[in-house]
């Protein structure tokens, strides 16, 4: 039992910096376009391919492949992400240890939007290798993933619940197959998405959005509704022949946030009869706990006054750029914002707060009165280790996938016949290129 104190101190200490420090030269290959140096310093980190990361090296490797343009390497790796994300089981070993050290023991469980964006990266490079039936599927299972997702959450619905990309790949994926009808039904939804009721996280309507509904209504002719669109868009639809089709030029800008931790203090107070309630006036939110009769229990718990809660934080990562133009044919066409992962990863993180700290309260009120726990193999020993434990910090789980955008932009350029050139202008705040 002596060793296991040491293992947990060694733990805890090894622990002290966030999962993006811990990995920054990582992060610093990618941000340089060193793909190659990012995949071969991957390929050798055993820590992080061991089951508890594994899923973070999943996602990396996909990324780093996808952006090396081996799409099916790419879908491999987001394969089997995809799968670990749906066969994950609790693991009973790591959610005793967790109790006395901290989730970072766990497997990691990804954010319910970052089980989303695998499904657009397949899409993607279904796309890209022309297999535009699998394409479709893997946009429709970006919704599908959310619905799922968001039927566990009876009490706190999220505000991420559709995803108008979505439904903008549907579009483009049922076009290249010729099913037009269907193509404008996802673009509509779209739409509907981006114009509802509560917005799609401050994204405008994009208006290659607003001419692919239209066009999809004068092709199929849809009369009425072509005029509805055009009132509504206070525009005249004037239609035109692309003759050589068009390239859909997508635009990740930026790196994702992220995590860090941040800490809030929750002061134990009694409640009504049988009920502890941990409160924290700063944020205007209490937790009550029913203990019944248990004296002793009560006693303990109000013994604790301050209980501290660490939880994980996201940190923006400003992109450098703040817009794109594609130049064609010495014609500028404006790369428009179409999915914010950042403002989705923080608005995901706030809706799972509430959810998730009357837990983590509860498991904190337990850790440190782990001595008077009736555990099999209970001994002195393992009290003063959790006491050690949980005297050195409580814990937030920083891991993340690092490698996602910050933001996404899309654009539709006509082609000419035979060799087309696209250059790329961006800039940044000050609209320097």
């Amino acid at each position: 039992m002596k060793k296991l104190s040491y293992i947990l101190i060694a733990m805890l200490l090894s622990s002290c910096a966030s999962y993006y420090q811990r990995n920054i030269e990582l992060q610093q290959m990618i941000s340089k376009g060193e793909l190659e140096k990012a995949e071969k310093k991957l390929e050798s980190n055993k820590r992080i391919q061991r089951d508890r990361n594994r899923l973070l090296y999943l996602f990396n490797m996909g990324y780093i492949n996808h952006m090396q343009q081996d799409f099916l390497a790419s879908n491999i790796y987001f394969n089997e992400a995809d799968f670990l994300i749906e066969d994950y089981k609790k693991k009973y070993g790591f959610e005793a240890l967790a109790l006395i050290s901290n989730p970072e023991v766990k497997p990691y469980r990804a954010e319910d939007f970052e089980s989303v964006m695998i499904h657009y990266y397949k899409s993607i490079n279904y796309l890209s290798l022309k297999q535009f039936d699998a394409s479709l599927v893997e946009a429709r299972r970006m919704n599908l993933k959310l619905n799922q997702l968001n039927d566990k959450y009876k009490d706190h619905k999220n505000r991420y619940q559709a995803d108008a990309f979505a439904h903008v790949l549907m579009g483009l994926s049922y076009e290249a197959s010729g099913q037009l009808n269907d193509a404008f039904i996802a673009y509509r939804n779209a739409y509907n998405v981006f114009d509802g009721e509560h917005g799609y996280f401050g994204i405008r309507v994009p208006e290659q959005l607003k001419q692919d509904l239209m066009r999809t209504c004068y092709l199929l002719g849809f009369r009425s509704e072509l005029e509805l669109y055009e009132k509504t868009f206070a525009t005249t639809y004037v239609h035109r022949e692309l003759k050589f089709g068009e390239a859909i030029v997508i635009w990740q800008n930026g790196m994702g946030p992220v995590k860090d931790e941040v800490s809030f203090n929750f002061i134990a107070i009694p409640g009504q009869p049988g009920y502890i309630i941990f409160e924290n006036k700063e944020l205007g939110i209490s937790f009550p706990f029913y203990i019944g009769n248990d004296a002793q229990k009560r006693k303990d718990l109000l013994a604790l006054q301050v209980v501290r809660v660490a939880f994980p934080k996201y940190v923006e990562r400003p992109p450098y750029y703040k817009e794109a133009l594609l130049v064609h044919d010495q014609t500028e066409i404006k790369l428009e914002l179409v999915e914010d992962i950042n403002a989705i990863a923080f608005k995901t993180l706030q809706d799972r707060f509430v959810r998730e700290t009357s837990v983590s309260l509860l498991r904190l009120a337990s850790e440190r009165n782990l001595q008077s726990w009736p555990w099999p193999m209970k001994t002195p020993r393992l009290g003063a280790a959790a006491t050690i434990a949980n005297a050195v910090s409580e814990k937030a789980d920083t891991r993340n996938w690092r490698t996602l955008p910050h933001s996404i932009y899309y654009a539709r350029v006509p082609l000419n016949e035979g060799e087309n050139i696209v250059g790329l202008k961006m800039k940044n705040p000050k609209g320097c290129l």
